[in-house]
């Protein structure tokens, strides 16, 4: 028998947020490597408090909120974690933006930080892994009840091709229009264990999945397993990981509202005892190809009888039946904004709009991501 994973009990539908944010020099626009510098400028200010914390690689921070019940209430943590990055940063000459991947700064250029969980990392998966400049939102959500993990999984899995076209934000990689709107997610799982989960019909199985890892020494622990999504026994939530980082705190919130009106709707099913919907394995990979190309001009496969929808039209729909949801959790308005993303368009979708004006360099790019987060809207240039 599996050694048994033990699950935190956690409250339903609470809420936490990371938002990975790489840092640009001002004068240049390429990737800067001073995260220690900008982290440490912080802690010195506000020591265990910041919600600011290291990644994979020096030219990235991430923000990370506490436990939520709302998504204002995560919205506050990150505008708080911000303007502790914005006011280290400056004198640096130092700006933040939120994009999947960088425009044209090269992957070979940048520094790793020192920490033994990244090396072993970069041990194992040598050049996929150094080529890992990439960048994401990560949504927690709490569960209840063990034995609704899963279910709610494959039900979130559904979903995962909007959730991947709503934030599409990497459009370029080393500097070139790659014709992909999310690069970063088909780079991403090319790690051995990252990309879609695999379906469990039973908590026991996945317990079954994870004991082989480690027999297998595949993984040493289990948030080795970087799944676009995948429970987090240690913290009592699904996480969902699909999504490219988002240009503005507007986008993340809509997107976090999103996630969390999913899982409380399919949660409130299963109490009916409903089944929740369900694709086939190649249904889903399916779909995250077509988000991760298409983006919003994509074409979803929304039934197992392989019904199609145009993934605008389907978020709208979307959007509207789970209202009633967002009322009762208290982020109706940000559900709504998701309407915004539809109407001014992806990230990379303005990006490749802003590189498009004639004389448009990677570095207007990169400006107009600086913009964005500082307005906190769509750069209307």
């Amino acid at each position: 028998m599996p050694r048994p994973i033990p699950v935190t009990s956690s409250s339903r539908s609470t809420l936490g947020v990371e938002w990975e944010l790489q840092l640009v020099d001002r004068d240049t626009g390429q990737a800067r490597q001073c995260a220690s510098a900008v982290l440490a400028a912080v802690h010195d200010e506000h020591a265990g408090t910041s919600g600011v914390v290291g990644e994979l690689l020096q030219n990235t921070v991430e923000l990370v909120t506490g436990v939520c019940r709302t998504v204002e209430e995560a919205g506050r943590d990150l505008t708080r974690s911000l303007a502790l990055v914005r006011d280290a940063a400056d004198p640096m000459r130092v700006d933040v933006i939120g994009a999947g991947t960088h425009p044209f700064s090269r992957w070979e250029e940048q520094t790793m930080t020192d920490a033994d969980r990244y090396a072993t990392l970069i041990d194992r998966t040598q050049w996929w892994g150094r080529q890992m400049t990439i960048y994401g939102v990560h949504v927690h959500v709490g569960i209840e009840d063990r034995d609704k993990m899963l279910p709610i999984i494959d039900g979130l899995l559904t979903e995962a091709g909007s959730l991947l076209a709503l934030s599409a934000s990497s459009p370029y990689w080393q500097g070139e229009a790659t014709r992909y709107a999310s690069n970063r997610s088909l780079l991403f799982q090319q790690l051995p264990t990252a990309g879609l989960p695999y379906s469990f019909d039973a908590w026991e199985a996945y317990e079954a999945y994870v004991e082989d890892m480690l027999t297998m020494g595949v993984i040493d622990q289990l948030s080795e397993i970087r799944w676009d999504i995948r429970p987090v026994p240690a913290f009592g939530t699904i996480e969902v990981r699909v999504a490219d980082a988002m240009p503005t705190l507007r986008e993340v919130l809509a997107l976090a509202a999103l996630i969390q009106c999913l899982v409380e709707d399919f949660s409130s099913r299963l109490d009916a005892g409903e089944a929740l919907p369900r694709l086939t394995p190649w249904q889903i990979a399916e779909n995250k190809w077509r988000a991760a190309r298409y983006g919003m001009e994509a074409i979803l496969v929304v039934g197992t009888d392989n019904a199609e929808e145009l993934v605008t039209d389907h978020v709208r729909d979307l959007v509207e039946r789970l209202a009633p949801v967002a009322e009762r959790l208290g982020c109706a308005r940000e559900l709504a904004d998701v309407g915004e993303i539809l109407r001014a368009g992806a990230s990379y979708q303005r990006q490749l709009a802003v590189a498009a004006a004639p004389g448009a360099t990677g570095h207007d790019v990169v400006r107009s991501l600086v913009r964005e987060l500082d307005a906190d809207r769509p750069d209307p240039a």
